[in-house]
């Protein structure tokens, strides 16, 4: 990718090519002192191009230019190359995971690549400076509940003795949940979305009242495959949700701009997420119609449709993936009873990709 550095610094070598020898022009040297003046200039800055490899201090700099932002996309693009360690011990539906910040079986991978990203797991402190001043809204159903706690658990603290109180709160059944850490001016919603078309009218209401969250993590589809098992309806509500995503960006992400939006706190767009549907055990799944609707064959059509409908970055929309597939595919069959809600190591897992991409995006450093 070319950055605004490397174009600035071949706008500036052409300049100097092509104005400095008309500007001896204008000194009336003759055509002959010109072209030789142009020509030795031309060659300087060529050799200079190539013998800058073997000066390193000039390296560095001439590099600084572009290998930021190919590194931040590069790295963007490995989120989620985690390896799990050893499976966690099962854990109730509704409990929260046993696995602190730093020492859950979870890991990112050490490849070279993986590695000179320096992806970190956040700590209670940590998290709580990255989001200071921050409303971050979760929205969507059972999966951005467990997203909505693992966040909140590292935030609090493990050790917090409000998760109890906390947990039981956000776990009514089909119930929104709201909290207000006013030490670090902290405010997440949860918002029970189970339908796409829930999450568009969500949307809506942010453009009517003006009012735009910094950090907004939605996701939605098990309830439609479970209910209509319609892919192509699925993606109907897609491609609508897309637009409104879309139109509340303050400039289209097609024009690659951004502007001031109305928030919490200063922003140039909302940082927009996508909870991705967990692999589906069918065999594992708690009723009938579940193991009826929910197979293999409908899940695949499912993400077909997410693909298609271009919400997601990968596909040219404007949410950042957080792959829960692959993440419940790596952690595998003993991190889920029910074959559909996994173990809260997942969940943590899924959080610490969201704020290590909070950390690329703002280029930001702990």
């Amino acid at each position: 990718m070319i950055t605004l550095g490397a174009i600035q610094l071949g706008v500036m070598a052409a300049c100097v090519v092509l104005l400095v020898p008309m500007g001896m022009a204008g000194w009336h040297l003759s055509r002959n002192k010109m072209l030789f003046f142009s020509g030795a200039l031309f060659i300087t800055l060529a050799v200079g191009v190539h013998l800058t490899p073997y000066f390193p201090s000039i390296s560095d700099f001439a590099s600084s230019f572009v290998v930021f932002d190919f590194h931040r996309h590069s790295c963007l693009s490995l989120l989620h190359e985690v390896v799990w360690e050893d499976p966690p011990p099962p854990d109730p539906i509704n409990s929260s995971s046993s696995s602190s910040s730093s020492d859950g079986p979870w890991r990112w991978s050490s490849s070279r690549n993986v590695v000179s990203c320096d992806f970190r797991r956040l700590s209670p402190p940590d998290t709580s400076d990255l989001l200071n001043g921050s409303w971050v809204v979760v929205a969507g159903d059972s999966q951005a509940r467990y997203v909505a706690l693992a966040l909140l658990q590292l935030v609090l603290g493990q050790d917090s003795d409000r998760i109890p109180s906390v947990k039981s709160d956000l776990f009514k059944r089909h119930s929104d949940y709201q909290i207000v850490l006013d030490p670090i001016g902290f405010k997440l919603d949860f918002v029970w979305a189970p339908y796409v078309s829930n999450l568009t009218h969500l949307l809506h209401g942010f453009q009517r009242n003006r009012t735009y969250p910094d950090v907004l993590v939605m996701g939605s589809g098990l309830w439609h495959m479970l209910h209509f098992t319609n892919a192509s309806d699925y993606t109907l509500h897609l491609h609508s949700l897309r637009n409104s995503v879309v139109s509340l960006l303050p400039i289209s992400p097609e024009l690659g701009t951004e502007g001031p939006v109305t928030g919490s706190v200063s922003v140039r767009s909302p940082h927009l997420f996508w909870i991705g549907m967990p692999t589906l055990i069918n065999s594992m799944l708690n009723t009938e119609e579940k193991r009826e609707k929910m197979t293999d064959t409908m899940r695949v059509a499912y993400e077909e449709a997410l693909r298609r409908s271009k919400v997601l970055r990968q596909s040219g929309g404007p949410l950042l993936l957080l792959d829960m597939e692959s993440l419940t595919w790596n952690c595998g069959v003993k991190c889920t009873e029910d074959g559909m809600h996994y173990d809260g190591a997942v969940y943590e897992a899924a959080v610490h990709i969201m704020l290590n991409a909070l950390l690329i995006e703002s280029d930001q450093t702990l």
